[in-house]
């Protein structure tokens, strides 16, 4: 049998370190490209301040690494950020499956061990049904507000 050949070069193009978000942010902030999401249009420098600010807040109210944050949003600039910032504090990002019947969700928070929950204001009847049988520490909402952001 033919042994497999391993390729020992490297594409003149590969990034010399590890493609991780503490590396990535920085070098977002450099480029003066658009994110354009739900109609909203920002920079990546605008992103990356959200981003740090939303880390900032989750860390605030007890957040530390090894957390599980579930988060009940759309695809949106919300989740976006939550994507970013909730692995940036060492805390383990939940993407709650809104398409599951509610019985579904509230076992996978169960078994996440899920100790914040994240949800836009969408799902607030899901989550108001939900939150009785779950042992969840934090809760905030998000969207429909006056800059779309965050609320404990």
């Amino acid at each position: 049998m033919t042994q497999p050949r391993l390729l020992e070069m490297v594409a003149a193009e590969a990034y010399d370190y590890p493609l991780l978000i503490r590396r990535l942010l920085p070098q977002a902030e450099t480029t003066n490209e658009e994110i354009v999401s739900d109609g909203r249009r920002f920079r990546y420098a605008e992103f990356v301040e959200r981003v740090h600010r939303l880390a900032s807040g989750l860390s605030q109210l007890g957040v530390q690494a090894g957390d599980t944050v579930a988060v009940m949003d759309w695809d949106s600039h919300r989740y976006l950020e939550c994507y970013f910032a909730i692995p940036m504090l060492g805390a383990i990002l939940q993407t709650v499956n809104v398409r599951l019947a509610p019985a579904a969700i509230g076992f996978t928070l169960r078994q996440s061990g899920a100790s914040t929950l994240l949800y836009h204001n969408d799902f607030k009847p899901l989550a108001d049904a939900l939150l009785p049988a779950l042992d969840i520490l934090r809760v905030v909402t998000f969207g429909g507000m006056a800059g779309d952001g965050f609320e404990a």
